[in-house]
């Protein structure tokens, strides 16, 4: 597939990232030389100096073959008006990044229809929609639902008395209809086989039928209280977006930013949620605001190392959970070394949620895990797949992949090696990143392919 990417921020360069591993052939047209210069020097691409919302540039031959334009410049006007002018020169399919909820509302998408917009996506509130979920399970360091969710993936972190370390996992006692799908150690990543075994300290990611992973949730849950009290520090648009949406669901919020207008926006708009004016790190503050007796901080600001010494302060201050927003995905690895509990990246989430519409129609969904370690994918089996009418140990996927649930009409079933893959199955798999471009292949619509 031919890609253009309109804009080499840092959404635009991972997506170019991932997209050339999975050996798309991209585009990416940026104006300001010094970031051109950074993606040409550093990726196997194609780019181009120029405005992509110009009509002019669009004539270009080798951009009008585009099949996807996806535009993520810093401002929505411009990724709105070159989608509009790429559906102008003939390209197929179109994605903006919209921040402003104006412009992403209900009643707004007919309107983005009408210019050429095929999906718009705001980055600030994916990340506030994966918080809350996160939040809402509160053993979980990371939770992704699949099947119309019926299938749930949680990672968990394993302490060190657990009764499941050192037991092959083909041995290993878990509710039925779930499975170990992928295990973090040592900041590696594994995709692990039966004879593996879970160590202490193992980030271990669990999939398999929503009931019977909620068993697994309540195991790890070490307070069976819900989660009520939230402490967000940084009112800019995740902050405000989570603010709502927790607001909404009865959490208690309060809400602490150094900045008086944006204090006073979001005060205006909350119904009982109480917003500070303040600088995060200000311990007095903190613990004068309860920072301690919070079932979680949130460490929001646009500032990484801030957000990483607010984190640890809350949890010198004796706050159970920490949430941290980093803008540098090779941070993530780092912060969760020093004791954050969980670290998110909005381009990662962003580029997760564009790369299913990237690869064929038979993907559902794609979730980047641990800082793009691994992938979950939810993928409808084409009947002229390669996989299609096959036992599993027959489809020869990588080693480094494994399907961990399939879904076929009202049954969810944990494979084995005997189990035939039918047309029309939902196949959640995961993978290494070297692995993504063998798998996504293996299930791909060879009829409808080009």
């Amino acid at each position: 597939m031919r890609v253009v990417i309109v804009g080499a921020g840092k959404v635009g360069y991972s997506l170019a990232q991932y997209l050339t591993q999975e050996e798309h052939e991209v585009i990416v047209i940026e104006q300001d030389e010094e970031r051109r210069s950074i993606v040409q020097n550093t990726l196997d691409v194609m780019t181009i100096s120029g405005n992509g919302a110009s009509p002019g540039m669009l004539l270009d031959p080798e951009i009008r073959k585009a099949d996807l334009m996806i535009a993520v410049t810093d401002m929505d006007e411009v990724n709105m008006i070159a989608c509009m002018a790429a559906k102008q020169a003939g390209i197929q399919r179109t994605i903006a990044r919209v921040r402003n909820q104006e412009y992403a509302e209900k009643d707004k998408v007919k309107f983005n229809e009408a210019l050429g917009i095929d999906l718009t996506i705001n980055p600030e509130m994916v990340t506030a929609l994966e918080i809350k979920r996160i939040l809402l399970t509160p053993a979980a360091l990371d939770v992704e639902d699949f099947a119309d969710d019926r299938v749930r993936m949680i990672e968990v972190k394993i302490p060190a008395d657990s009764k499941l370390t050192n037991i092959p996992l083909k041995r290993l006692d878990l509710p039925s209809h779930t499975l170990v799908a992928g295990i973090l150690r040592n900041d590696r990543m594994l995709i692990p086989h039966g004879i593996d075994m879970i160590l202490p300290n193992d980030c271990v990611f669990f999939v398999g039928e929503f009931s019977s992973i909620k068993k697994i949730e309540e195991h790890f849950t070490v307070r069976k209280s819900k989660i009520e009290r939230v402490l967000i520090i940084g009112a800019g648009r995740i902050g405000r977006h989570l603010a709502i949406m927790l607001e909404k669901v009865g959490i208690s919020v309060k809400v602490i930013d150094k900045d008086m207008e944006r204090c006073q926006e979001l005060a205006e708009i909350l119904d009982e949620g109480l917003v500070l004016c303040g600088e995060g790190t200000d311990i007095d503050l903190l613990t004068e605001e309860g920072v301690g007796e919070a079932d979680a901080v949130m460490c929001l600001t646009d500032d990484d190392k801030l957000n990483l010494l607010i984190a640890l302060l809350a949890k010198h201050l004796g706050a159970p959970k920490t949430f941290v927003r980093v803008g540098r995905s090779d941070y993530i690895s780092l912060m969760e070394k020093v004791g954050v509990d969980v670290v998110l990246s909005p381009r990662i989430l962003t580029a997760g949620v564009i790369l299913r519409q990237v690869r064929r129609s038979d993907v559902v969904s794609v979730s980047l895990l641990e800082g793009a370690k691994a992938e979950a994918m939810e993928i409808i089996v084409p009947a002229s797949s390669p996989v299609a009418n096959k036992k599993l140990k027959d489809a020869k996927l990588p080693n480094n992949s494994l399907i961990g649930s399939i879904v076929r009409g009202a049954e969810i079933i944990i494979p084995n090696g005997d189990t035939v893959l039918i047309p029309e199955d939902r196949v959640i798999v995961f993978a290494l990143p070297d692995t993504v471009p063998t798998v996504v292949r293996l299930f791909e619509n060879k009829l409808g392919s080009k």
